[in-house]
């Protein structure tokens, strides 16, 4: 999963990425709590206090692991202090530093975890390792082997994983189906979604958990995902504009209690991303799954996330994003790679849209009176981030963002004819 990134005349060194918590001085961890680290000059870290996850900030110039452990410290009690005032101490929570407790590990409900792959098996490898640290008491693991080339990953979950991964194959290539393939061997009355090219935190199902346990109207929950490595100009890039991360505050939505966005509920990308979300599993059944026209691997290109949690919200339930419940992803490492998946982005937008629309078509005006301010928010991302070096580039991936907006009901429909063509 680690390789070293081409290196020319004018190109940052890379970044390495952290995770410190502010009641463990000078303890540095890798990204997944795969070990400790040992940064000396520079770093990106995330900074928790008593294991709560406050806000990414880097430090740099510094002569030691020591130095650059202080550097990090103080630039968030600096830029982070709002959020550091708000956090109790652990002993006002009950839990020992650099631990998050939650109620439901009393009574821990099954959690069925499926992580969906093609071809991709040494990525996969170091996400199962990560998700078998996971301090949950009650979980399995489900890998959907999605239209692959060879047996490769059914020889890897097999042998290197037996008794703990279940392994399921699914030949039709798409996400969606890989997902509704895992949803249907699924036995948790939670199920809980990553990619394979992610690093799950220790706690990410007690926290998905936890929030369930709040409010039994909540039907999904989302989470914070963060960059497990920047060590390409393209991953720079992408973290930049702003990567897949939703914000270091609880919040949730639902009809009956909307927010003040002119947009919602049809601004679904703002909910969360698909490499981090959970559902109760009746209530993603009785929806009948994800839209198989969408996803990765169809012509859509994406929005089977994007559609499911919509197709939530106008069901009646409620829609909870976690910060505690945290994803370490590997983004591209390549600029060409970087674009392709901002294409994609757009093209799954247009995707869910045209999916929305033709589940129910009496949600066309509704749309429609919202259409335009969509359009212009994609457009305008990159223009508050007009003194970024990268700002030429954060502009061309907003274009293609568009582009991919405008193509994407017609992906939507080839996905639709070629589903039925493969039995649908």
């Amino acid at each position: 999963m680690r390789h070293a990134p081409a290196r020319s005349p004018g190109v940052r060194p890379p970044v390495p990425v952290v995770d410190i918590d502010l009641a463990r001085p000078g303890e540095f961890r890798l990204p997944g709590d795969r070990g400790p680290a040992r940064p000396r000059n520079s770093a990106r870290a995330l900074v928790r206090l008593h294991g709560h996850p406050l806000g990414m900030v880097s430090a740099g110039n510094a002569s030691d692991p020591e130095g650059l452990w202080r550097a990090l410290a103080d630039t968030a009690r600096l830029e982070l202090g709002g959020r550091l005032a708000g956090q109790r101490p652990a002993k006002a929570t009950g839990a020992p530093d650099g631990a998050v407790r939650h109620p439901t590990l009393q009574q821990a409900p099954v959690i069925s975890v499926i992580v969906a792959t093609r071809d991709r098996p040494e990525q996969l490898r170091h996400c199962l390792h990560s998700l078998l640290r996971s301090t949950y008491p009650t979980f399995e693991i489900i890998v959907v082997d999605n239209a692959p080339a060879d047996r490769t990953t059914e020889v890897l979950v097999r042998s290197e994983f037996t008794g703990r991964v279940h392994y399921v194959h699914e030949p039709v290539a798409g996400l969606a189906r890989a997902h509704n393939r895992g949803l249907g061997r699924a036995r948790g009355s939670i199920v809980a979604f990553t990619d394979d090219d992610t690093l799950v935190d220790p706690g990410w199902l007690s926290a998905l958990a936890g929030t369930f346990a709040l409010d039994p109207r909540i039907g999904c929950v989302t989470g914070l995902i963060l960059p497990a490595e920047l060590e390409t100009r393209a991953q720079t890039a992408l973290e930049r504009q702003g990567g897949f991360a939703k914000g270091y505050e609880p919040r949730s939505w639902s009809l009956s209690d909307p927010p003040a966005d002119p947009l919602f509920p049809f601004t679904a990308g703002r909910f969360g991303s698909g490499a981090n979300m959970a559902f109760r599993t009746t209530a993603l059944r009785a929806l009948g799954g994800f839209d198989p026209a969408t996803g990765a691997g169809t012509p859509g290109r994406g929005g089977d996330d994007l559609l499911a949690f919509f197709e939530i919200l106008t069901a009646g339930h409620t829609l909870a994003y976690q910060p505690g419940a945290i994803v370490w992803h590997c983004h591209h490492r390549t600029m060409d790679a970087v674009a392709a998946q901002a294409f994609g982005y757009g093209a799954g937008l247009g995707a869910y849209l045209a999916g929305a629309l033709l589940r129910n078509p009496r949600r066309l005006p509704a749309l429609l009176r919202r259409l335009p301010g969509g359009v212009r928010y994609a457009m305008t991302r990159s223009r508050a981030r007009g003194a970024d070096p990268e700002a030429g580039w954060s502009r061309r991936l907003a274009l293609l963002e568009v582009r991919g907006m405008l193509y994407g009901p017609c992906g939507y429909l080839r996905g639709r004819l070629t589903g039925a063509d493969a039995g649908n």
